[in-house]
């Protein structure tokens, strides 16, 4: 999962995991280490999440004028 999830360093994503209370976290990531992943949200704040209960990334969608899709259904 480590070298999966490196390819999405610096990139907007979705993540979603088995311990979030509303099942996925957003923001940029940051960093990606042994264990776990540095977060950084859009209020500013970081947060790290153990790789562990990471079950699926996702970058964030996007229209074709690259601006953030409003609604993601998934």
């Amino acid at each position: 999962m480590k070298e999966l999830a490196k390819q999405f360093i610096g990139k907007e994503c979705i993540i979603y995991t088995i311990t979030s209370d509303d099942g996925s976290l957003q923001g940029v990531i940051k960093e990606i280490d042994d264990g776990g992943m540095i977060i950084e949200r859009n209020s500013g704040e970081r947060e790290i999440v153990n790789l562990d209960f990471v079950t699926r990334i996702r970058e964030y969608p996007r229209k074709k004028n690259r601006k953030k899709k409003e609604l993601v259904l998934d």
